[in-house]
């Protein structure tokens, strides 16, 4: 597919990232947002920190289409000692169901298996946003459950699905 390449965040960035972070539908699923614009510059800023923390922890890439930011997405380990991960994913809405986020997981994970060494990475989304369960379902990503008010909304808890995906899985997808 290759209509994106994944790169490290630079400073400058804070502007693409800015003009959907403050967009009200990109944040409903989210428990920040819509980001001022110093937010988005401390979301830059805390990205470029935790590139700099060894072990490194965080990976976290703009997602450019043709030269422009289009999205943010990033893989976490969370646990070394049992070699897991989380990925997660956020784009401009103008880029929405195009596939860039299925392909910018995709790059994710197969970092995540082939140059990290993981054995599970996992994600997680709101029940109600079935551009992000479709997502997880095209990567081979399987359901394994429901994390009850597991983050805090400005409206109140939310409920997250946990989907995951093992290192033998993802090779065979």
């Amino acid at each position: 597919m290759d209509k994106i390449q994944l790169r490290e965040v630079k400073e400058e960035d804070w502007k693409a990232i800015h003009s959907y972070a403050s967009i009200e539908d990109v944040c409903k699923y989210q428990p920040w947002g819509p980001n001022t614009e110093e937010e988005s510059k401390a979301y830059v800023r805390d990205i470029m920190d935790d590139a700099l923390v060894e072990p490194r922890i965080r990976y976290a890439y703009s997602i450019v289409e043709n030269e422009t930011v289009i999205g943010v997405c990033e893989l976490s380990i969370r646990d070394r000692t049992n070699e897991r991960g989380e990925i997660a994913y956020i784009l401009h809405p103008d880029r929405w169901g195009l596939g860039f986020a299925t392909e910018a997981a995709r790059a994710l994970l197969k970092f995540s298996f082939q140059e990290l060494g993981l054995h599970k990475v996992s994600a997680t989304c709101n029940p109600e946003n079935s551009g992000s369960k479709k997502v997880l379902n095209k990567l081979g990503m399987k359901q394994e459950g429901v994390l009850r008010d597991d983050l805090k909304m400005r409206v109140g808890w939310r409920d997250s699905l946990l989907f995951s995906i093992l290192e033998r899985e993802w090779k065979k997808h």
